[in-house]
């Protein structure tokens, strides 16, 4: 898909704006449309909390916890790619994604992000978006997403996978 397709696919979304900028979900439609909506809007949100924000803000942590915004901007980069790529079309997940061995360390996005600059954590982040925006657009093409996800044995709907990657 053209990136002026997936632009058109973002804009017939966003008709309405939050103070902030981000795009309110379409009240009236498809119901495809207003979760795509609600994804949306949860992107622009985090791209707006960690829009500006230096070494020291991504890799700052709160309390006891050991989660950064950083390693949220990472582990989503991951967590767009594995619903879209994967389980919405059944592709092989994106680099660096299918190189890490998950079973051996399941959180490495998390704790790989302090290794990563503010460029590269954001630059994981939009290319993973872009391509879940294509890989969406393209579902929408072949149909709703009522239909089953590509992911041999599973009865999930496309529907979920999407709804599933925003929560």
């Amino acid at each position: 898909m053209s990136v002026g397709n997936r632009i058109n696919l973002a804009s017939s979304l966003m008709t309405e704006l939050h103070e902030q900028g981000r795009p309110r979900p379409p009240r009236r439609g498809r119901r495809s449309r207003y979760i795509v909506g609600i994804l949306e809007y949860e992107r622009t949100t985090l791209a707006w909390k960690c829009s500006g924000l230096d070494t020291a803000g991504l890799k700052a942590t709160l309390g006891p916890s050991s989660m950064t915004l950083g390693g949220m901007l990472k582990h989503l980069a991951r967590v767009e790619d594995y619903w879209f790529s994967y389980a919405l079309h059944a592709r092989d997940t994106a680099t660096p994604w299918n190189t890490v061995d998950w079973k051996a360390n399941p959180d490495r996005d998390w704790e790989s992000a302090t290794e990563d600059s503010p460029e590269q954590l954001f630059a994981f982040w939009r290319d993973a978006t872009d391509r879940s925006r294509d890989l969406v657009a393209e579902a929408l093409t072949d149909g709703d997403l009522g239909q089953r996800a590509r992911v041999p044995g599973t009865t999930a709907s496309r529907r979920a996978c999407v709804g599933s990657s925003s929560q």
